[in-house]
């Protein structure tokens, strides 16, 4: 393997740069894989509502109350830890919490000891068994979406090309599941809405770039595959550059504005983007140059016309 690398270093001095940037880069999400998946058997995740089950309330109380405040009152008296969202209204909180801790005090009893005024606009329960529903056609959901990528790929593309994509998509849905699971971030339908959203983006990334590199290896049969990889993420860069360097604009202004309530969906995004970029112009293109990929793979092969209609 040493060997190997140093070959793809020295023997094109002017790619050296580029090559070590995909090998490092590929190193990074290798190892960036390998803790998510240790911190999501460790830690799981912070499964919201949606998945568990529970109530989520909406009032409006004095504009004089403060975050801090409420979240430690309404923690106290209800003996549990509630999730406190400021809505878009001044004065109007989102509150959601688990009914069977609640014992007793009711929510609106447990506001009436800060707030002279509260005023319930939307009170619902979302059951368990609804929540563990979710939980299965939400694993569903990606399991089959991943399926028909892999099927997609494998008509698409070489083997090589095509486990290379696929790895890379993989790669970033987990990165991303380990940051919800590092940071302990409320995982909901949302989260899960993100999570197919980044399937898409990079899949389309890793797309490009691998049919590029299939275009010039057809063009140059006995090219060097390294000389051919470098040169397609380099064809490919500045729409990768300026396609995500616009999502991220969007997605961060989403992050900043939307409120708590897309807080989830908006980093989910903002990761997946990130890694889904690294990944399509590393590990996408690297793995199928350390499987065996080269452009003599793509030399049209000739037919005997007369042994085919023999």
């Amino acid at each position: 393997m040493t060997r190997f690398f140093k070959g793809q270093f020295d023997n094109n001095p002017s790619q050296s740069g580029l090559t070590r940037l995909r090998f490092l880069l590929t190193g990074f999400s290798v190892c960036a894989l390998l803790v998510s998946i240790l911190m999501i058997g460790i830690k799981g995740f912070n499964w919201g509502l949606d998945f568990t089950g529970g109530v989520v309330t909406e009032v409006t109380l004095d504009s004089s109350i403060e975050l801090t405040e409420l979240n430690q009152h309404v923690d106290n008296v209800l003996a549990q830890d509630v999730q406190v969202i400021k809505a878009s209204e001044e004065g109007q909180w989102i509150l959601r919490y688990s009914d069977e801790l609640a014992g007793d005090v009711g929510i609106t009893d447990a506001l009436a000891q800060i707030s002279e005024q509260v005023t319930l606009i939307s009170h619902s329960i979302v059951g368990p068994q609804v929540g563990n529903e979710m939980v299965e056609q939400g694993g569903l959901a990606v399991l089959v979406c991943l399926v028909m990528i892999m099927v997609y790929l494998s008509m698409r593309f070489d083997w090589r090309l095509a486990s290379g994509a696929l790895l890379a998509l993989m790669t970033d849905i987990i990165i991303v599941l380990g940051v919800f699971a590092v940071l302990q971030l409320e995982f909901n339908l949302t989260v899960l809405a993100a999570l197919l959203a980044v399937l898409g983006y990079s899949l389309n990334d890793s797309i490009i770039i691998a049919d590029r590199v299939r275009e010039i290896m057809r063009m140059r049969p006995k090219g060097d595959t390294n000389e051919i990889i470098n040169e397609a993420v380099k064809a490919t860069f500045s729409r990768t550059l300026v396609t995500s360097g616009t999502t991220l604009v969007t997605v961060s202004s989403l992050w900043l504005l939307a409120g708590a309530s897309l807080q989830g969906f908006s980093i989910a995004l903002f990761v997946g983007i990130i890694c889904g970029t690294c990944s399509s112009i590393a590990l996408g293109v690297t793995l199928p140059q350390l499987f065996g990929l080269k452009a003599a793979d793509y030399i049209p092969q000739p037919i005997d016309i007369e042994e085919t209609y023999s």
